[in-house]
């Protein structure tokens, strides 16, 4: 006979006066944790109460009911309660729905309030996601769901773009067969073909962080912080039809812009109006590129044009902006930080004075006539314009000493030309009797060269015994070939070759090293004089010092410490034994010359070194720049995270690759502040110093956790 299944009987709900519920002290909840207690009584305000409670009559000391109730689960609910009405929005004696369980029931208090607070299954962020979508499809704005929920209006965007990920992707991610990071990095996109793909791609691959989505995603875009982009501006683009990617979760620097065409295009259209506006001022040729490769301008001579000096107007201006610079520096020189204010104003008195020192130069128009110019950006987004460059071919000619070149005698244009044939016999040119006339004729050639090799060893001897001549000499052609460009040979045979750089980093340009040699020769420039009389006489009233510099500064145009593949058969090659003297003379000038390449403002980067070695160059590099406890505690990252940690970690290290260390005369590398003993206490960023790993979450503008997605 089968046996009766017993019934339940639920618990019977009825509405109770508020004042006569009490908190349970069996209430487990102990630490506050989610939505709170204001946010869950506006709640109720806006929306009434949702859950009833869970009360049990207060028994005395006989056991009987005193009319009182408990509250051993809906705690948080009661003190929302309670908050309304201290605020005198809620009655005391407004009844409250509540489920009322039997006093003398043999489950513990402390087990239903445990029960109703672990049984609850939180809402998959998924869901949440799908949630506010439905809601701003039904109408409510992004402001009126941010105000309903209580959250910044940031997030609901968030939480919107997130539902907007393609459908594959979000039942993947509530699958769990992706993390809410990863599925934020897909966010970047609206393009659900291109989502699916990269998902694909990436799927079964051991990368596939979200900082790896987030690239792939925008391989073919170009970033807002790009030059070209700052060139064109992005209203400009947008205006045109381009589209930009946005970043709602991180800082995204302006975005990525997705037509790269279209951007070079409106770029090519602002440097050609650019270069059309320079050319009516009647330069032969204007180049025009994005970027021009460091000493883009050798060869070619530069122009010396004539400072336009300012008006008396605008000297009572620079004056009037300098003295206010210096009235708000005075003012505010005890404040420890400037009012957003002035410190906007001392920013636009600073662009103010650079104007005025950017004068405007003017040429004579014979240079215009056969000079040019570049015009290309800078790293900064700025339009570049380097005027007054004369190429070789377009030099005029120049007149010898000697005078004019002699012109022929056309007196007798009937005259017949005769070629006369020139015998020689053993080298030496024979003479007939009928050459024999009363008329002076050139001197044979071969005759010229043996007089002239007189000359030249005389010059040689001469030149030996006097080295302020020879000072004179040499410095005399080393300027006109590296500084005036002047290529046209002389009597001399001494050269520096400028060396250039076959490979070079993109911040080659921006060095301290660079500018310094730029700086350098643009002071000689303002002094040296273009005619080849006038500077022979320049260089020989120079002081000896001033001499030694000039030179120094054009021999320094030769200095090769470049490394290169060894071939020897090349017109142009180097062999094994010549770079090894190479490299070795380098060691020697580097030695001779203190040169510290930390000093000249060299560090490792990610993008000039440490994103372009192995994991475990990284790591070598961190141990020895900055401790075995740093590369310790970066060892488990990828490598990307790992170059960027690598970069903060070693930026004040003095750390150097091999090939820039200074080597001593016993081929060991010289020992620099990254040779010390690193410290433990190495400054290392926060989440390498805890332990374990901390929980990623999305975090709102202000920096305070929003996430939202999975509360």
């Amino acid at each position: 006979m089968a046996t009766a299944v017993q019934k339940i009987t639920l618990s019977s709900s009825r509405d109770i006066p508020f004042n006569k519920l009490v908190l349970s002290q069996a209430n487990v909840r102990r630490v506050k944790s989610g939505v709170s207690i204001e946010d869950l009584a506006a709640s109720i305000a806006r929306r009434g109460l949702i859950q009833s409670l869970h009360v049990r009559p207060v028994l005395d000391a006989d056991g009987q009911e005193t009319g009182m109730f408990e509250v051993p689960a809906g705690g948080r609910r009661y003190r929302a309660l309670e908050l309304l009405v201290k605020q005198k929005r809620l009655a005391k004696t407004a009844p409250v729905p509540c489920v009322v369980s039997r006093a003398d029931s043999d489950i513990l208090i402390d087990e239903l309030s445990l029960a109703e607070n672990i049984e609850r299954a939180p809402l998959h962020p998924l869901d949440q996601f799908r949630a506010f979508q439905t809601m701003r499809e039904k109408g409510m704005t992004e402001e009126a769901i941010a105000a309903a929920f209580f959250v910044p209006v940031q997030v609901v965007k968030q939480r919107l773009r997130l539902a907007s990920v393609s459908p594959t992707l979000l039942d993947v991610y509530a699958d769990d067969g992706m993390t809410l990071e990863q599925l934020m990095a897909f966010t970047v996109t609206d393009d659900h073909a291109r989502q699916e793909q990269v998902w694909e791609n990436v799927r079964n691959s051991w990368s596939k962080e979200p900082h790896q989505i987030k690239r792939m995603l925008t391989e073919t875009t170009v970033r807002a912080s790009d030059k070209r982009a700052v060139f064109v501006g992005l209203d400009v683009y947008e205006a045109a039809g381009g589209s930009i990617l946005r970043d709602l979760f991180q800082d995204d620097d302006g975005g990525w812009l997705q037509d790269p065409a279209l951007l070079d295009h409106l770029v090519a259209e602002k440097l050609k109006a650019a270069a059309e506006e320079i050319a009516s001022e009647g330069w032969k040729w204007i180049e025009v590129a994005v970027g021009f490769p460091y000493g883009h301008d050798y060869g070619l001579r530069e122009l010396t044009g004539v400072t336009v000096d300012m008006t008396d107007d605008e000297r009572a201006a620079r004056e009037a902006l300098r003295d206010e610079y210096d009235r708000l520096e005075s003012e505010y020189a005890e404040a420890d930080e400037l009012p957003d204010e002035i410190d906007q104003r001392l920013g636009e008195i600073e662009q103010a004075l650079d104007a005025f020192e950017q004068r405007p130069v003017i040429y004579d128009p014979a240079d215009i006539a056969i000079g040019g110019a570049f015009v290309s950006i800078d790293s900064e987004g700025s339009l570049v314009v380097d005027r007054g460059y004369v190429r070789p071919e377009d030099e005029l000619p120049v007149e010898t000493e000697r005078g004019e070149a002699p012109v022929a005698d056309d007196s007798d244009p009937a005259a017949p030309t005769v070629q006369r044939a020139v015998i020689t016999i053993g080298g030496q040119p024979t003479e007939t009797e009928e050459d024999e006339d009363d008329g002076i004729k050139p001197l044979p050639e071969r005759l010229v060269i043996e007089l002239t090799a007189h000359r030249t060893l005389a010059l040689r001897d001469a030149v030996a015994q006097n080295p302020h001549v020879a000072m004179t000499m040499l410095l005399h052609k080393l300027v006109s070939e590296t500084i005036l460009h002047n290529s046209t040979p002389g009597c001399l045979h001494a050269n520096v070759r400028h060396v250039f750089f076959p490979a070079q980093a993109d911040d080659l340009k921006d060095s301290l090293s660079a500018k310094n040699v730029a700086e350098r020769e643009e002071a000689w420039k303002q002094d040296i004089p273009a005619n080849d009389d006038a500077l022979w006489n320049w260089l020989t009233m120079l002081d000896d010092t001033s001499r030694l510099a000039l030179l120094a500064h054009c021999v320094s145009y030769g200095v090769s410490a470049l490394y290169e593949r060894p071939n020897p058969l090349s017109a142009s090659g180097v062999s094994e034994h010549g770079l090894n003297v190479r490299l070795a003379q380098a060691d020697r000038l580097a030695r001779a010359t203190g040169l510290d390449m930390v000093e000249v403002g060299w560090r490792p980067t990610f993008g000039n070194y440490l994103n372009r070695v192995s994991k475990a160059r990284i790591l070598e590099a961190v141990r020895e720049g900055a401790g075995e406890r740093a590369a310790q505690l970066i060892d488990h990252l990828k490598k990307g995270d790992m170059a960027k940690e690598a970069e903060r970690l070693l930026a004040d290290t003095g750390w150097l690759p091999e090939p820039l260390r200074l080597v001593d005369l016993d081929g060991q590398a010289v020992e620099t502040q990254a040779d010390a003993e690193p410290g433990d206490d190495a400054a290392l960023p926060d989440f390498l110093t805890e332990d374990g790993e901390e929980e990623t979450s999305l975090e709102d503008e202000d920096g305070e956790l929003a996430v939202i997605a999975a509360e």
